[in-house]
């Protein structure tokens, strides 16, 4: 295999092997250091030595569960416009919306609203009470909903 380096973005530059473990590390954050070696071709402690420098350089950020909401019955879904307050930042965005299993996706948008998230709960009661936990979220000043009634395309 070859060490060739990518060229630099954001700083960060990464070679192939980099590249694969990161790969392997998407489909499957659980994945022991020795079951992705085996894959590229490496040592479980090669593995551990550099994901834990792309770690440390800030590449990988962490791991984290994502849950089935089809499996979970949760079949009511909405869209939530955020709005926070004078310079409430992404990055503190983002660490309030984590702790929401409910949150399937979230983004920054142009515009009035500081950020697009979608929903996804077991009812409308359900929507409703996580609604209103993150809009007591510290940086939020309000929001505005949108319930799907129906999925016209994907």
């Amino acid at each position: 295999m070859s060490m060739s380096r990518s060229p630099e973005v954001g700083g960060v530059s990464l070679d192939e092997t980099d590249r694969l473990l990161l790969a392997h590390l998407g489909r499957d954050g659980r994945a022991s250091y020795a079951e992705i070696g085996l894959l590229a071709n490496l040592s479980a402690t090669a593995v551990r030595r550099r994901i834990d420098r792309l770690r440390s350089r800030g590449v990988v950020r962490g791991f984290t569960v994502v849950l089935d909401p089809e499996l979970l019955g949760w079949q009511t879904e909405a869209f939530v416009e955020i709005y926070c307050r004078a310079r409430t930042g992404p990055e503190e965005i983002l660490a309030s919306l984590r702790q929401f299993p409910e949150v399937v996706a979230a983004w920054t948008v142009t515009g009035d609203p500081d950020a697009l998230v979608h929903l996804r709960a077991s009812d409308t009661k359900h929507l409703e009470a996580v609604i209103e936990r993150i809009r007591r979220e510290p940086g939020v000043q309000r929001s505005r909903s949108s319930v799907v009634l129906s999925r016209l395309i994907g």
